[in-house]
């Protein structure tokens, strides 16, 4: 475990950071949709890319950040190793639906496997517990099998998908937008 203090970060001080989001995989979920004769099939199987594919926040015309403009009334907190964040979860109250959705999960490749992760992701637990929030949603890619892994540890499932959100050749991309959430068992 590594000697951080989480603590709560605030708009003021933390508007627009870029989060330096990076994950190299060997592995993705092949996305395959069919239509049937009553309907569609979707099949997610765990593939191998011929070589591992790396994903930087400088591929993305739009990065992630924290308190981003649409996120209205979100609110995060920081994991710090003095003053350096070293990790951050940021929580957006969709009230409409009632749930809670981790907008941004961010660990420095340097602190990852420590576990920062369940920390900061039982801090948003306990927001939804305390907040009366029937669950916690959260999109994640299907070539983000590390962090699919994590949220499935976690006791997230797949709740969704898109197969065209971020272009219209995402599932040839092999980078579906999934959808996971965790039910808040207090509701």
């Amino acid at each position: 475990m590594v000697p951080v203090t989480i603590k709560r970060i605030y708009k003021k001080d933390y508007e627009g950071r870029i989060l330096p989001i990076r994950y190299t995989t060997g592995t993705y979920y092949n996305v395959s949709l069919s239509r049937t004769e009553d309907g569609w099939r979707a099949d997610f199987s765990l593939s191998k890319f011929v070589s591992p594919v790396t994903h930087t926040p400088e591929e993305y015309d739009f990065p992630d950040k924290l308190f981003q403009k649409h996120w209205k009334g979100a609110f995060a907190y920081g994991a710090f190793d003095g003053d350096a964040l070293v990790g951050a979860i940021e929580l957006y109250p969709e009230k409409w639906a009632n749930r809670i959705r981790v907008t941004e999960l961010w660990i420095d490749e340097n602190y990852r496997r420590q576990g920062l992760g369940k920390k900061l992701m039982d801090i948003a637990k306990a927001q939804a517990k305390k907040r009366g929030a029937r669950m916690l949603i959260l999109e994640t890619q299907s070539c983000n099998t590390n962090a699919v892994g994590f949220y499935l540890h976690e006791g997230f499932d797949l709740v969704g998908f898109l197969s065209c959100d971020y272009s219209n050749t995402d599932i040839k991309r092999k980078e579906v937008r999934l959808e996971m959430g965790w039910v808040n068992p207090n509701f």
